[in-house]
């Protein structure tokens, strides 16, 4: 039996540093829990001369990753610096160099995961990538594993916690909104989505350049993930229709409350009779929904298997000790497994090559917000559009309206509807002469 396992670490920032210090500071536990010391022999930096949150011992760091790769004594390359490249060149040489892998690298794996796992396999290696997904929830494993035996038939996920913390702002501004309107208040104008991205960004949820979060990039990698291991077949980020939710208004968040329901930016993957749909979008959720209580930077994943049923998974899915503790779960488990001299666990491989279907397969309901003239006749006109598209009203609502430049606001909830319906009614209602521009567009979920 091994004695030692060698870990190398190729970054050393936040995450890199977190997980180097849990193994220093664990050293003797993790020891106990494995069966052989994990030792840090080698961590690969861009820059040497940066100071450090983790004091390493002398000789550990150098700037050169083929010094991990061509180092005998260690087993286990985790991976923590992001992105499709270098990281997916580093990935390749620790397989092509007998190693097994831990990553937190989401893009990489959504993009090329099915590959770099059968490699691996084809060399007796395994590739850990709990930390890709939901920090520091059990996703992966779970999909991988514990849920093996179902037939998965969605996946719903709030897993973003940029967004979940921006759209929780601007939905608590709405409900106060709402409130002082009742009350025969005006309220201030505020509760916009550039006000809740400047306090997330403040607070260090949001980074100066938001736009892999708040257009849904982020949630789009994580979903395909969990798509490609829930349904067992390759599901690529290119395949899911990916919304943000720079266009949301602070009036959907006041009407949403009005009508019983939450905005959440929402990552969904669903098995049809034709196929698997996979969006990310923000959609209105009705309030009673568990999804619905997730609130500011948590994240929670909703799964749907014929013999468990529905299984809900919730907690921090960002910041540096949840994804630390999600990487060195992943080297504990790996670890154990080299101490007891087993080949890697396939707990996971494509097993079909069921389509991912475009959005016009999708049916939903729909939540349409339209400014128009202030004239009769005009609901008349946006009804019959809607009908000739085969889309039916469930509710329609008039705001009050502008007496400066004679307009009014409806809000309009539809049954259901296919997706593409849908969209050719909203092309021409748009191009009524008595509908000055469709405000806001949204699905209903739940």
């Amino acid at each position: 039996m091994k004695q030692e396992i060698g870990v190398g670490l190729i970054g050393l920032g936040v995450v890199g540093g977190g997980v180097a210090r849990a193994l220093l500071e664990r050293r003797d536990y993790f020891a106990r829990q494995v069966g052989a010391q994990l030792v840090v022999r080698r961590a690969a930096v861009r820059d040497l001369q940066k100071p450090r949150t983790v004091e390493l011992p002398p000789g550990t760091l150098t700037d050169n990753v083929s010094e991990l790769l061509d180092d005998p004594g260690i087993d286990i390359i985790v991976e923590v610096i992001g992105g499709e490249e270098p990281a997916g060149t580093f990935i390749r040489g620790a397989l092509k160099a007998g190693k097994h892998v831990v990553t937190a690298n989401k893009e990489l794996i959504a993009k090329h995961g099915p590959e770099l796992l059968a490699e691996a396999h084809s060399r007796g290696l395994d590739i850990m990538f709990e930390a890709s997904v939901g920090g520091g929830i059990p996703l992966i494993a779970p999909l991988r594993r514990d849920l093996l035996a179902n037939r998965i038939s969605s996946i719903r996920a709030i897993i973003n916690g940029t967004t979940n913390y921006i759209v929780t702002s601007m939905a608590s501004e709405g409900a106060m909104a709402e409130a002082l309107r009742k009350q025969g208040l005006e309220p201030v104008d505020r509760g916009g989505y550039a006000e809740a991205l400047a306090s997330a960004q403040e607070l260090g949820y949001a980074e100066p350049d938001p736009t892999n979060d708040v257009e849904g990039y982020d949630a789009a990698y994580k979903l395909a993930i969990m798509a490609s291991l829930g349904f067992r077949t390759r599901v690529r980020p290119s395949d899911i229709h990916t919304e943000g939710i720079t266009r949301l208004g602070a009036r959907d968040f006041q009407y949403a409350q009005e009508l019983g329901y939450v905005i959440k930016l929402l990552a969904i993957a669903e098995r049809t009779d034709g196929g698997i749909v996979a969006r990310v979008a923000p959609v209105f959720l009705p309030q009673s929904e568990p999804l619905a209580k997730v609130d500011g930077v948590y994240n929670a994943v909703q799964i749907e298997g014929d013999l468990t049923g529905q299984v809900l998974l919730q907690g921090r899915g960002a910041g540096a000790d949840p994804t630390s503790s999600a990487v060195v779960a992943d080297l504990l488990d790996l670890s154990h497994g080299i101490v007891l001299g087993n080949r890697e666990r396939k707990y996971w491989a494509l097993e079909s090559d069921t389509p991912v279907l475009g959005l016009d397969a999708l049916e939903s309901r729909y939540y349409v917000r339209v400014t128009v003239a202030d004239r009769s006749g005009v609901l008349a006109q946006i009804a019959q559009t809607l009908g000739d598209h085969g889309v039916s009203i469930a509710a329609v609502n008039q705001k009050e309206a502008n007496e400066d430049d004679q307009t009014a606001e409806l809000v309009i909830m539809t049954h259901r509807a296919r997706e593409g319906a849908m969209q050719n009614a909203l092309r021409d209602i748009a191009a009524l002469s008595v509908v000055v521009q469709v405000s806001s567009f949204l699905r209903v979920e739940g």
